[in-house]
């Protein structure tokens, strides 16, 4: 039987991180509901491979898929949401910033029997983010400037922690930097979107693979593409005429 929930976890060199956040993920989880969790190694050159490959045999409901070269963090999340087999996808950084004790508290919204039908992604909202200042203030701006262009209405679209129907997922446009780009493209497709206050914590092992101004020049030609998008639906609002 295909499992409810899918962990999709992109890690690249997070050999000092990745154990322990595969543990919290057991811990919130376990008894919670039938899940698996798919790590996706971007071309790791640490000792991340090997880690995965012991902690797989020891972690029935891990499973790891690997590219050979590092192709970025959407296509991770792209990959590995292709692979899995949960109806609904959470997401983690695999650095570890995410607390997956949030998990339960995202998928008890959307099991809820009063939630809007067309509920189809939860997006975490950082409301203390523990980052150095110039990433949190490069964060605040990224965010006021795609919001108000997108009109989004989410406040955090960066955060790392997501809850989305995987089959909307794959139905939605895939680019390079699309994970950041979530809410705008699921609201594109008719669905609706909620944020959720969610915990954040400090990078306790290695450093972050992003630069702030690398995100900022690739963000802005980002946008551009999604406003193109935006103004180019393809949903005709098809009804059906019931049998007589």
């Amino acid at each position: 039987m295909s499992p409810e929930l899918s962990v999709v976890v992109p890690v690249h060199n997070e050999a000092d991180n990745i154990a322990g956040l595969l543990a919290e993920v057991r811990g919130a989880l376990d008894g919670l509901a039938e899940y698996e969790v798919v790590c996706v190694d971007d071309g790791s050159d640490d000792d991340t491979p090997r880690l995965l490959a012991t902690l797989s045999a020891e972690f029935p409901a891990l499973r790891v898929v690997r590219h050979r070269a590092r192709a970025g963090q959407s296509a991770a999340i792209v990959h590995g949401v292709s692979v899995a087999r949960g109806a609904w996808v959470a997401t983690l950084d695999g650095d570890g910033q995410n607390d997956p004790a949030d998990i339960p508290r995202l998928l008890t919204i959307v099991r809820d029997p009063q939630a809007p039908p067309d509920l189809r992604l939860l997006v975490g909202e950082r409301s203390r983010r523990l980052d150095p200042w110039i990433k949190r203030f490069a964060g605040r701006v990224a965010n006021a400037v795609r919001a108000r262009l997108l009109g989004d209405a989410t406040p955090d679209s960066g955060c790392g922690l997501k809850l989305f129907s995987r089959a909307c997922f794959l139905a939605v446009p895939h680019f390079d930097h699309m994970h950041r780009f979530l809410p705008a493209l699921f609201l594109r497709s008719g669905w609706r979107v909620a944020s959720v206050p969610v915990s954040h914590r400090p990078r306790r092992h290695g450093r972050s693979h992003y630069g702030v101004f690398d995100r900022l020049w690739a963000g802005l030609a980002d946008l551009a593409g999604v406003l193109w998008l935006q103004h180019r639906p393809i949903d005709p609002g098809i009804e059906e005429y019931p049998h007589d």
